[in-house]
């Protein structure tokens, strides 16, 4: 009896550990989010959505700028590192990921009735924490549909 008992705690403890560790991601994930909100602002862009989700997937950040010929939509990935082991944030980035943002955009526009009505543009915000790269880099037009 004594013996289930100790590997009971062992498992609350284990389950609690995981739980905290990913409570403490998805805060470091919503401060890297904002920390790429009040950047954009900073450049003049208009928070429009942050975090949809579909079930297609999900987009950080849906702001709005300004421009010449009016209004455009831009669908922002928010990309953090924090360990040099991995590769750099703007890197994360591939091909199968953006397909997924390009569909998720696409519903968007679609359940908001503007789908070949806006301008739209699909932008990166990399946040760098391991001091290997700038600590912030935006990158405009990071791929297309």
């Amino acid at each position: 009896m004594f013996k289930r008992d100790k590997d009971d705690a062992a498992t609350a403890n284990t389950d609690n550990d995981i739980h905290n560790s990913i409570r403490n991601t998805i805060s470091i994930g919503a401060q890297a989010e904002a920390q790429a909100e009040a950047f954009l602002h900073q450049q003049g862009l208009v928070t429009r959505t942050k975090n949809y989700r579909c079930k297609l997937g999900e987009i950080d950040l849906i702001m709005l700028q300004k421009t010449a010929r009016g209004t455009c939509f831009v669908f922002v990935e928010v990309r953090l590192r924090t360990n040099k082991r991995f590769a750099p944030a703007i890197e994360t980035v591939d091909y199968r990921k953006q397909q997924k943002i390009i569909r998720t955009a696409t519903r968007f526009l679609q359940e908001q009735r503007l789908f070949d009505k806006v301008a739209c543009r699909f932008d990166v915000i990399a946040l760098d924490q391991t001091g290997t790269a700038p600590p912030i880099q935006w990158i405009q037009n990071a791929f297309g549909a």
